[in-house]
């Protein structure tokens, strides 16, 4: 049975390719995702989103004969633990596929266990791109559904003349921000127009920086914010821009890692009129999105709770994965992924995801403006937009392809016509 696009469909008898049924019942889903620590409170409700598409299977018949069981461990926001739990789950635990990974960091430490073993991951949260491995498909953003359609609305809408690139200390803020700054004066800003600062995880003292972001703007220039601040430290950030008394229109701010997950544990009210980047948001109007909230709110008993972007990613990637291995009849990686290239599923906004041979998605950019409930207006929205896993704006990876179809290579140098071996660059 290949999954139909609502969360009700009903496994129909004869619905199974004519391919031998290859599989050890029960499947087992490894959820690899902090449920402690600083990244918590955007990854537990991941977690829940995970049990939730692992109980709407079983009641729609399973697969491939099967039962699936979600095995759940917490790396407690502690990066060398996502390696140790990832090797945990693959030898000990023999799960057949990984949902996981918020941070960057906790990617790059499981990546040469997937490598080493030869699992397969499904990561679903923006990033910064410069990636391809075989072993992970990305079903998150990369820096072109996300950091520069953000910049180009700043620029183009708003007219932002000085930015403030701010992030937290690890290598998705500082590579997109690599990849901001040569975009940012591609586009006519100058280098000292663009103010750039890292804190760590956990960050609490704001007040300096934010007073270093008005002064920005001293000379009467329209400043805005690129924030790629993440987990906890964004509660400190927006309320000493509201006891600075920072308002949108003053100095408007466009976050990448902050939802409607985390906005549910804000005071909103002084945060109106501020903007995020993502491929998807609760207020989508249709009626698949309006079915996925009921679900997970059903699932979770509590009809306050929020959806946001990494969970439509995983609802996404998870369908993706439940087709291809009804296409593969195995669980096989190998098998699995060659079933994966092309796969197409409807996306909760509208419109329909489409997984590239460089393991990205084809997806909307949806730019949101936060309103006083903790939702977003959706105030601009493209076309889907294929991922790039490397960017045209750094100098060595504009000559870089990834293709695992027809090149079998996730860094395929185009100049001299060679693939490159992909080396984790923590």
């Amino acid at each position: 049975m290949i999954r139909t696009a609502t969360l009700t469909a009903i496994l129909c008898a004869g619905a199974l390719p004519a391919v031998a049924q290859d599989a050890d019942c029960p499947i087992k889903v490894g959820v690899l995702h902090s449920l402690s620590g600083t990244m918590a409170i955007s990854e537990t409700t991941l977690k829940d989103a995970m049990l939730m598409l692992v109980e709407q299977q079983n009641a729609d018949g399973g697969l491939l004969g099967c039962d699936l069981e979600a095995v759940v461990v917490d790396p407690a926001s502690d990066w060398p633990r996502f390696a140790e739990l990832g090797r945990q789950l693959l030898t000990e635990d023999e799960v057949d596929v990984i949902f996981g990974s918020w941070t960057s960091v906790s990617r790059k430490s499981v990546l040469p266990v997937l490598e080493e073993l030869n699992g397969l991951m499904f990561y679903p949260v923006q990033y910064e791109g410069e990636e391809s491995s075989k072993n992970v498909f990305y079903t998150g953003a990369a820096p072109n559904q996300q950091a520069i359609p953000a910049v180009d609305y700043f620029l183009e809408e708003l007219g932002v003349e000085k930015f403030a690139l701010l992030g937290t200390d690890y290598v998705y803020p500082r590579t997109t921000n690599n990849i901001l700054e040569s975009y940012l004066m591609d586009q006519g800003i100058a280098e000292e127009d663009i103010f750039v600062n890292y804190t760590p995880f956990g960050h609490s003292d704001w007040s300096t920086i934010v007073s270093d972001v008005i002064e920005l703007g001293s000379d009467g220039s329209q400043v805005g914010v690129i924030s790629t601040i993440n987990g906890d430290a964004n509660v400190g950030f927006y309320k000493e821009l509201a006891a600075q008394e920072v308002s949108a229109d003053d100095i408007p701010v466009v976050a990448f890692s902050v939802g409607e997950e985390e906005l549910s544990g804000f005071d909103t009210s002084e945060l109106v009129g501020h903007l995020a980047a993502w491929n998807y948001f609760q207020s989508a109007e249709s009626p698949e999105n309006e079915e996925f909230i009921a679900a997970w709110q059903e699932f979770i008993g509590d009809e306050a709770r929020v959806t946001n972007d990494p969970m439509e990613a995983h609802y996404i990637g998870f369908n993706m994965w439940v087709n291809a291995v009804e296409e593969a009849g195995t669980t096989d990686v190998d098998a699995v992924r060659e079933a994966m290239w092309g796969q197409e599923y409807p996306n909760l906004t509208g419109g329909t995801a489409v997984m590239g041979t460089n393991h990205h998605l084809a997806k909307p950019v949806l730019i949101g403006e936060i309103r006083e409930d903790g939702q977003f207006d959706i105030i601009s929205e493209t076309d889907p937009v294929p991922g790039d896993a490397w960017t045209d704006y750094l100098p060595d990876s504009a000559v870089l392809e990834s293709d695992w179809s027809e090149l079998e290579c996730g860094m395929y140098n185009t100049e001299t016509e060679s693939c490159v071996q992909l080396t984790s660059n923590y």
